[in-house]
């Protein structure tokens, strides 16, 4: 193995020198790394890309399948949540080592490694799936906004297709910036809903006896639907293609095989530390739909209604108050407006990386704005901006980021392990095995729902 190092070092190398194939060229190595620091300052010069990422972990399509799990199955399905959290955090961990160690995204490297046919149509379901997370994202932020100004729900939605261009701005503003804004949204989600489920008074055997699996998950079709949606929704295909690219905001010399192992280990610490507060997040959220809506009124377990609810005595009892529904929406706008940060980064990076697209980049990010946008205010229109149709819409698209998923994983994995490519930072055998079986496990589920809603299978 030796005799080959230099080669593999130079075939990274060389990816890192290629004109013009610089993931988000605008961002890339503008962070600098402190030398020879200490772990922590080390790894507070890493922080920050885990925050965009975990972000995706909880974006308004998580909250409205936690939420209606919760309250139509109560805690079984925390197993779900628990299980699909240790998966995000095995397969962003492989996207951040890509992107440091090949100096490549996953979706340039996937168009390179295809032939015309096949990555036009993997670029078309990447494509899919960036609009099927900008739907959850473009319905969680209009409800905020109408929940709070009391603006109707076609034009929030509307309203939403502007707030590409605060991303712009931020962009101007230098990455770290945009770092430090979404972190500070992620803590007001997380402060929101830990005061709530304080208050809530949830049981807590009933949430640890959750955490572990049951076979009425996969044979209850209600749950099934629902447990895909949670996988979609915590495991987003996009945020693998985010990830590879934003590893590579830190300044690393790729020539240097203990630098490229620094940012390798601090860059999967800041991950997995960012995601197990998604994973909080997340059990927080389904802990929240059981605890108030669980065995109550079947309709419940909606943004409108949960919102209506923690005002409503009836409902939730002594702990009813308009400020918690405001605390809620308020939340919920949080969510809304920092996944798209991350969702408009990951259709440039996505559009850059298939077919080499150049536009400006304003022109860019607004496209792929508006491509999301335009299904969802013709579904507004057409059910007259009926907030439980628009959300039925929510839960379908994260079902259908769970169905996208597979066709990021399977070349992650595979390029992930791979030696020429990947050189000494190639999968080992233990993260090979599981990332296989996790991805074959998600397709079998996925092919069984389908078989399942068709009445071929019971």
């Amino acid at each position: 193995m030796k005799a080959n190092e230099p080669k593999k070092k130079r075939e990274v190398l060389h990816f890192a020198e290629e004109p013009g194939q610089k993931s988000l060229d605008e961002v890339n190595g503008s962070v600098e790394v402190p030398k020879n620091a200490g772990f922590f300052r080390t790894l507070m010069a890493y922080t920050g890309p885990g925050v965009l990422i975990a972000v995706g972990y909880m974006d308004p399509g998580n909250w409205i399948t936690s939420i209606a799990g919760g309250a139509q199955f109560q805690y079984r399905l925390l197993a779900v949540v628990l299980l699909s959290s240790l998966i995000a955090m095995l397969l962003q961990s492989m996207a951040a080592k890509l992107g440091i160690v090949t100096g490549k995204d996953l979706a340039q490297l996937t168009r390179e490694h295809t032939g015309k046919v096949s990555g036009f149509l993997l670029w078309i379901v990447a494509e899919l799936a960036i609009m099927a997370t900008d739907i959850a994202e473009i319905i969680g932020s209009a409800i905020a906004i109408k929940l709070l100004f009391n603006i109707p729900l076609i034009v929030g939605i509307i309203i939403t297709a502007a707030d590409v261009l605060i991303l712009l701005l931020l962009m101007k503003l230098g990455f770290r910036k945009i770092e430090a804004i979404v972190a500070t949204l992620v803590t007001v989600i997380l402060l929101v809903f830990a005061y709530e489920v304080f208050l809530a008074s949830p049981s807590v055997t009933g949430i640890l006896e959750g955490y572990i699996p049951v076979k009425e998950i996969l044979t209850n079709h209600g749950m099934l639907y629902l447990t895909l949606g949670i996988v979609g929704a915590t495991v987003m295909p996009h945020d693998l293609y985010l990830g590879s690219s934003i590893s590579q905001t830190r300044k690393v010399d790729r020539s240097n095989r203990d630098e490229l192992a620094q940012a390798v280990r601090f860059s999967t610490i800041d991950s997995n530390l960012q995601l197990f507060l998604a994973f909080i997040v997340n059990s927080l959220l389904l802990i929240l739909g059981a605890a108030l809506f669980y065995g109550t009124n079947s309709d419940l377990g909606r943004f409108v209604d949960l919102f209506h609810a923690l005002s409503d005595s009836q409902v939730v009892g002594a702990i009813a108050s308009p400020v918690l529904s405001m605390l809620f929406a308020v939340a919920l706008l949080s969510s809304g407006q920092s996944s798209t940060i991350t969702g408009t980064l990951a259709g440039q990076i996505i559009m850059e990386g298939f077919i080499h697209l150049k536009m400006p980049m304003w022109a860019q990010r607004l496209l792929t704005r508006l491509l999301s946008v335009t299904p969802v205010l013709v579904f507004a229109i057409y059910y007259h901006g009926n907030e439980a149709k628009i959300e039925d819409l929510l839960t379908f698209s994260q079902v259908f980021l769970s169905v996208a998923l597979p066709f990021a994983v399977i070349p992650l994995v595979a390029f992930t392990s791979n030696k020429d490519l990947m050189g000494e930072f190639t999968n080992k055998t233990w993260v090979r095995i599981c990332a296989w079986t996790a991805t074959w496990v998600l397709i079998a589920l996925n092919v069984y729902l389908i078989l399942q809603t068709l009445g071929i299978v019971g």
